[in-house]
């Protein structure tokens, strides 16, 4: 029986495994498609063949392992971009192991290779005046700045991802007693995150001008339809960028639509909810994704501070001095 060429294997990766057996999500699948489209743009220049003329035997763990040095060094990517890549090459070599034992061998190396450590940098967030700065920012005589409005309002409020707050319809919103919008979110998960007043007034507006049918975006571009993600990013750097003037501070943070995702964590956080509350707000698989709100809290390890004791100080309770001699000494 005659091995399937690597081009076969990529293609029944993506629709035999990835779509058909994982129903792997469109942003998973355009994770992994740009991963490969990087690889082999990257073989066919450094080897002289075309990306059909490639065999499984060149993508060798030395060579993966140049190409993933290639995303560093040339194109610029950080250490957590690499270890994506390097995820999605696994997951097919995992797959060509199966469907071709005679490649059992090379993809074991691949297999073995170790994804690169990197630095855990504090997260960012808005503090309250940040956070009203930018939702004050967009200018509300125009259709699309009463849109921003309302998706910045809603977005810090219920931490939604991106390709969640761009993937919400008309009908992912209940208003009136219980108000909530409904995602789906990693791993086709439903969850319900409620909505504030301010958030329901605002997107009860919204809806009313928008005059969409149920399945349209709540969130459309110009043309009518989602808002992509690239989008978002550059109205939330706008109106950052019109919000500084109003709060000089936001200038020494990069806003991203992930820090305003932080921002309702830590909103959560600082009003005393529950770390596993939080897990479920968000959408997180663990409570180890949530531990990374505590690190950036810096007022719980002040008062985690304001319970110990300074070295050198004997502890013990204050005892008020006699009442004749504090008078005496105040005089």
């Amino acid at each position: 029986m005659t091995a399937a060429s690597l081009p076969a294997l990529v293609q029944a990766f993506f629709t035999d495994r990835l779509l058909r057996q994982r129903r792997a999500s469109p942003h998973t699948v355009g994770g992994y498609r740009d991963t490969f489209r990087l690889l082999l743009r990257f073989a066919a220049a450094q080897l002289g063949k075309t990306p059909t003329e490639l065999e499984i035997e060149d993508l060798e763990a030395p060579f993966i392992g140049r190409f993933l040095d290639h995303l560093e060094a040339e194109r610029g990517n950080t250490a957590r971009t690499r270890n994506a890549r390097l995820a999605a090459i696994r997951s097919f070599f995992r797959y060509v192991a199966l469907s071709e034992p005679a490649h059992g061998l090379l993809c074991q190396r691949v297999l073995a290779m170790p994804s690169k450590r990197h630095e855990r940098r504090t997260i960012e967030f808005l503090d309250r005046a940040e956070i009203d700065a930018l939702v004050a920012a967009p200018d509300t005589s125009t259709w699309t700045g009463r849109r921003d409005r309302t998706l910045l309002l809603v977005a810090i409020q219920t931490g939604l991802r991106v390709s969640e707050l761009i993937g919400l319809r008309n009908q992912d919103v209940v208003l009136g007693t219980g108000a909530h919008v409904r995602c789906e979110g990693k791993g086709r998960k439903e969850r319900c995150t409620p909505l504030r007043k301010d958030a329901v007034v605002l997107v009860e507006a919204w809806q009313r001008e928008r005059r969409g049918l149920c399945e349209d975006p709540l969130f459309p571009g110009l043309r009518g339809g989602p808002l992509s993600r690239d989008a978002v990013e550059h109205l939330v750097a706008k109106h950052t960028a019109s919000a500084q003037q109003r709060c000089p501070t936001l200038k020494r943070k990069k806003v991203t639509p992930h820090v305003l995702r932080h921002t309702a964590a830590m909103e959560l956080l600082q009003h005393g909810v529950d770390r596993s509350v939080i897990a479920l707000w968000l959408g997180h698989e663990s409570l180890e994704t949530t531990q990374m709100y505590l690190h950036a809290d810096l007022r719980l390890k002040e008062q985690a501070l304001s319970r110990t004791t300074p070295l050198g100080i004997k502890p013990g309770r204050y005892q008020p001095g006699d009442g004749l001699l504090a008078f005496l000494e105040a005089l």
